[in-house]
């Protein structure tokens, strides 16, 4: 009578080396045997979208030249000497009486985006007015996402009581406007820099906080959650270090697609004249300062060229950005899998 009685014996299965695994995984020899991580694949299935990365040139190209447009000089000490604008977009040209230059002039070699109303070089303006314009994005962006990924982790951890009042407070935010309630933070504090971040941060972060608590409100019931709670771990650490990088993706998908809805918003205030004190050179400013050429310019002419370059700079920006909002969205799309080349054999 055998004694191997019930023993199952596998043959033809070679178990130190497998040559197919499940496409998600992004296993292959190549990756040396070792699984790629989902930001490690949504990083490279982001830059496989070229529409994507057409954005991010663009928006690193606009962003480079509203950096070493001028020098920057911080507490009287020049940070930034580089100069890419020909002239100070302060500086009104045909009062020197060397310059043959007049108001409203059309684009030629010396000035390409031609002159504004006061004279002064449409080129060097736009180029400084981005600095405004995409650092208040970033900066809004950077500041409502923070602030709202704390408060809607917070409430969706703890849930219960602490979650009913922090969200109906959130619910009492959403129902202003956003850009009604920036125009009164605007009027009370004054058009400037930081007056326009504090007027798109404060109705900003609540859609962060609503997006991040349907997120966490999921995530936290999941088994790693659960023994990081039974091995005593402090609320802090489960949130921030094993609840909160799992629900991240959402978040960064609308952190990418709201800079440039600031940036709209901001150019928005600027043309109603309660963003910067008129004559900054911002481009929303800057409409506003020649929005009358829409209708009739001088002699009876349009000079279009006042108006198409800033909002011209602002489309580009924005658009540019909701690419790479969209590339981001695609590239975090758990339903998607990556085009990696798989081990293949069998």
């Amino acid at each position: 009578m055998s004694t191997d009685r019930g023993r199952i014996r596998v043959t033809g299965f070679d178990t130190d080396r497998v040559s197919e695994r499940e496409p998600l995984s992004d296993w292959s020899e190549a990756t040396g045997a070792e699984t790629m991580s989902r930001w490690r694949r949504a990083l490279q299935r982001f830059r496989q979208n070229r529409v994507a990365m057409l954005g991010v040139y663009v928006v690193a190209a606009m962003s480079l030249l509203a950096i070493f447009a001028r020098p920057i000089t911080i507490s009287g000490i020049t940070v930034q000497p580089i100069a890419i604008a020909p002239y100070d977009p302060s500086n009104i040209l045909y009062l020197d009486p060397a310059a043959d230059v007049g108001r409203y002039d059309p684009p030629t070699l010396a000035h390409p985006m031609g002159t504004d109303a006061s004279g002064r070089d449409l080129f060097s303006r736009v180029l400084v007015g981005g600095r405004r314009s995409i650092s208040i994005g970033f900066v809004v962006v950077g500041i409502t996402a923070t602030a709202g990924l704390v408060y809607g982790a917070v409430a969706a951890y703890y849930g219960g009581w602490i979650d009913e009042v922090l969200m109906r407070f959130v619910d009492v935010m959403i129902a202003f406007p956003g850009l009604v309630l920036a125009l009164v933070i605007v009027a009370l504090l004054g058009g400037g820099y930081w007056p326009l971040v504090i007027a798109f941060s404060v109705p900003g972060w609540t859609g962060y906080a609503r997006i991040i608590r349907g997120e966490i409100l999921s995530v936290k019931e999941n088994e790693y959650v659960l023994a990081a709670q039974a091995l005593g771990a402090r609320d802090r650490s489960v949130i921030f270090r094993h609840i909160v990088p799992n629900a991240m993706a959402p978040l960064i998908v609308q952190a990418s697609l709201s800079i440039g809805t600031v940036v709209i918003g901001v150019a928005a205030l600027g043309f109603l004249g309660l963003g910067f004190e008129p004559g900054t050179p911002e481009w929303g400013t800057m409409l506003d300062q020649t929005r009358e050429t829409l209708i009739q310019g001088p002699q009876g002419t349009i000079p279009w060229w006042a108006t198409v370059f800033p909002g011209g700079a602002i489309f580009l920006f924005v658009m540019a950005m909701n690419m790479i909002g969209d590339g981001v969205n695609d590239a975090l799309d758990a339903q998607e899998v990556g085009n990696v080349d798989q081990g293949g054999g069998g």
